[in-house]
This record gives C-alpha cells, sequence and structure tokens, in this order.
C-alpha cells in the first residue's frame, strides 16, 4: 500500500506541474522558433524562450531584459518561477518529465547531476566571450575542467565591524590586511564584561563554513584526499571559545543564537558573515531597530595569503544539452551574465559574478548609506565555498563538516580526530559514489 500511494503521489505531483506548466502556456512556447514580420515582405525567425529563475531574481531578470531586448529583438524571453524551497525540485521533475526548458538559472551542484546540462566552452570561444571579470571564479567553477554555467551574481563573506565599540575602548578598527592571528587578538582586545553585560569581540555563525573557510582561502577544497589544512582551521574555533571573545557553540545551539540577531544587539565587535548582511542592516536602520556606526573590512586571511581573499557562491545561468537554439541562449547568457546585464543587476543590489569598473560604481550607488567600504565586495579574490559538484553541499557541508565538527565542539573528539574521520566519511559517503564521474579532490 505504501508503494501505490507513494507512486500516486509521485504522480499527482508530476501531473499538477505538468498541467501548471501547460496552463500558463510555458509549455507551448518553449524555444519555438517563430517568423516575425518585419518590413515589406521580409521575415525575420524569432526564438521564445521560457526560463525559470530563482524567485528573488526574476524582478531583476526582467530589467535586464528589458535592455537585452533591444539589442535582440527576435529573442523573446518570459521567465518564471518556483517558491525558493521547492524551486531545485520542481525544475528537476519538469526537466526528467521532458520539459524543454532552453536554459535555467540556479547554484550550479544543484543541478549538474541531471547529466542535461550542455558545456559552455565551445560557445565561450566561438563568442570571444570575455570571462576576466569573473576572476578565480570562473576556474574554480569548472567540473571536470569544463564550463558548466556562468554566474550572474554571487555571494561572498567579510568581517561587519561594530565602530562604537572600538570608538569606546579606544581600539583602531581592523585593518583590511588582518591575518587570522591578528583577528584573534584584537577579538581579545576588545572583548569585555560578563553576563548579561558580555562585549563578545566576534560572532562565527554555526555553520561549518565559518571554520572550515581558513583552509579554502589556503586553496584547499572540502573533498581534498589531504584535508591536513583544516585541522588548523577547526582548533583556531576552539581557540577563540577558549579566549572567551566568542560565544561557545553549546551555548549558541542551546540559545538559539543567530548572527543578525547578535549583532543587531550592539554586544558583538565583529561579525563573520556574508554580503546579503548589508541588506539585513539597511533595513534594521530603516525600521530604527539599530542606531550604532557600522563598516566592512575584508576577512581575515592564513599568512601568506593576499588580503580579500574569500569564499563565494555562485548563481549561474545553463544551457539545456537538449536545446535545438543553443545559439541564441547563450546570447542570452553571454549579455546577462557580461558587463551589460552585470551593470543592471548591481544597480540593483546585487553582487554580480562579473566584475569591471562600470558594474562597481553600479554596485556602489550615490555612497549615501553604510558600510562606508562597500567597494570590499567587488574588490575580492574568491574561492568556491563548496566544489560545484552534486552531493557536496548536502553530504559534506550540511552533514560531515558539521557533524563533526560539532562532536569537536562539545570537546567529545580533538581537531585531528575530527578531521581524520572528515576524511573517512567523505572517502564512504562522498567520493565512493562520485569519483568515477567526477574529478575529485587533491
Amino acid at each position: 500500500m505504501k508503494t501505490k500511494a507513494s507512486a500516486m503521489v509521485s504522480f499527482t505531483l508530476l501531473a499538477g506541474l505538468l498541467a501548471a506548466c501547460s496552463s500558463n502556456g510555458t509549455s507551448s512556447n518553449l524555444g519555438v522558433s517563430e517568423e516575425s514580420p518585419t518590413t515589406g515582405n521580409q521575415v525575420e525567425s524569432a526564438v521564445n524562450f521560457t526560463v525559470p529563475v530563482l524567485p528573488d531574481d526574476e524582478e531583476a531578470f526582467k530589467a535586464a531584459y528589458e535592455s537585452f531586448s533591444k539589442e535582440h529583438p527576435n529573442i523573446k524571453v518570459e521567465f518564471i518561477s518556483f517558491p525558493a524551497n521547492q524551486y531545485y525540485e520542481k525544475l528537476r521533475i519538469q526537466l526528467s518529465a521532458g520539459v524543454e526548458y532552453d536554459l535555467f538559472g540556479g547554484v550550479l551542484d544543484s543541478m549538474i547531476d541531471t547529466g542535461i546540462i550542455e558545456p559552455l566552452d565551445e560557445l565561450i570561444k566561438q563568442h570571444g566571450t570575455d570571462v576576466s571579470g569573473f576572476g578565480e571564479m570562473y576556474e574554480g567553477m569548472k567540473v571536470n575542467g569544463q564550463s558548466y554555467g556562468l554566474p550572474y551574481r554571487k555571494s561572498n563573506w567579510m568581517l561587519y565591524y561594530n565602530k562604537d565599540i572600538f570608538n569606546q575602548l579606544n581600539v583602531p578598527y581592523p585593518s583590511e590586511d588582518l591575518t587570522w592571528d591578528e583577528f584573534r587578538g584584537l577579538a581579545k582586545q576588545v572583548t569585555s564584561g560578563s553576563g548579561e553585560n558580555k562585549i563578545y569581540g566576534a560572532y562565527l555563525q554555526q555553520w561549518p563554513q565559518t571554520w572550515y573557510m581558513q583552509g579554502v582561502q589556503s586553496g584547499a577544497t572540502i573533498i581534498d584526499k589531504d584535508l591536513e589544512p583544516f585541522k588548523q582551521a577547526l582548533q583556531f574555533r576552539l581557540d577563540l571559545e577558549s579566549d572567551g571573545s566568542v560565544m561557545k557553540w553549546s551555548e549558541q545551539i542551546a540559545t538559539g543564537a543567530h548572527y543578525n540577531a547578535a549583532f543587531q544587539k550592539g554586544n558583538i565587535a565583529m561579525n563573520l558573515i556574508g554580503d546579503w548582511h548589508v541588506a539585513q542592516l539597511r533595513k534594521a536602520e530603516d525600521e530604527g531597530k539599530i542606531s550604532f556606526d557600522w563598516d566592512v573590512v575584508p576577512v581575515p586571511h592564513p599568512e601568506g595569503v593576499e588580503s580579500n581573499t574569500t569564499l563565494a557562491l555562485p548563481v549561474s545561468l545553463m544551457i539545456n544539452k537538449n536545446s535545438k537554439h543553443k545559439e541564441e541562449a547563450y546570447t542570452f547568457i553571454e549579455y546577462m551574465t557580461g558587463p551589460k546585464g552585470a551593470q543592471i543587476f548591481a544597480s540593483r543590489g546585487y553582487l554580480t559574478g562579473f566584475i569591471n569598473e562600470d558594474v562597481k560604481t553600479a554596485y556602489l550607488g550615490d555612497g549615501s548609506r553604510r558600510p562606508e567600504h562597500l567597494s570590499y565586495f567587488s574588490e575580492t579574490k574568491e574561492y568556491p565555498e563548496y566544489p560545484m559538484l552534486p552531493g557536496v553541499k548536502n553530504i559534506l557541508v550540511n552533514n560531515i563538516f558539521k557533524q563533526e565538527g560539532e562532536l569537536a565542539f562539545i570537546g567529545e573528539q580533538t581537531p585531528e580526530e575530527a578531521v581524520q574521520r572528515i576524511a573517512e566519511r567523505v572517502e564512504k559517503e562522498w567520493a565512493s559514489i562520485y569519483s568515477e564521474q567526477f574529478k575529485v579532490g587533491q
């Protein structure tokens, strides 16, 4: 009975998705060529695309398309989306059911295992696409040496700090070229008080990225066979806890602490978190919830690593390998992810995958809002938070690194034991499944 019920639920969900697709007209014009009347007796071939994009990005895509359509009037695009927490599930279901989206947006590692994504290398070469604006991210996103998507936006990490706390203690603000050891010393220096009146030198959210960041900054990845760089990174978090300059992991869990509320409370000197926190703090200012002065500097870096080397998570546009209009699909991708599209996205507050001086200017706006040094976000050297391969986010980040790190934080194993366990589990739970299909680590 359970099998029959499960099958019926799956069939109902699939039928509902396909019916919805048909009812809003998207299935009838996916990648369809039409004859568009021009002048006299001439006709010009038009291509119609229906493009799924993440819901938070849909309005920005529509704005960029207004500009794109003036240069490419015969490429017609309609954007659709699904609820954020169901986006990839619904997109994958529709693609597997034969809905022929020619291109779509999303995080590469959530789609690469479908086998439906077209490598872009030949199209990039044919078009002479300038990929220099993507920086290190362009190479970092490659899967088995090939590019399967180009990023139209990204998220990266920065160090936020409460200027009022530093001013009150007469301590210089964090430097833009701060090593992790210097960060530790500074966090101890600005930690004071106890109980409800305690000022913490820093806040590290309970995500594994906040501790394994140091290893990635050094050029390692979390799927490498040699995970030695992550021992020191894990020990560093424990050292900060021993100093009393960050809230213990166990206390964070027990109290339900969260980086946004913690920093807005005004008793956190430095907060290590991503670019999206800018919008959260600006909203709090608009609502009168915070009044302290704040700014950003690049995240701390290991000794010998370039300043403003950070982690980033790219969000890309990809082409369906079954598309009959790959040339037109790539023309759209090249525009949206390149300098013209990036300027439009940047002007709407997006941190774009492609960066040049014009894009920086659009991103910075008129400079009337905090942070004063917003420009640091667009001047980073970046490594992906994790390799853009299937299962890495869910199996490694959300489970293996999270679980073994937590056991170290509560004293049930040493950092050395934790990293050894991580290496064993990565091999067993991830590499044994994907190593034949994808190039696995160093």
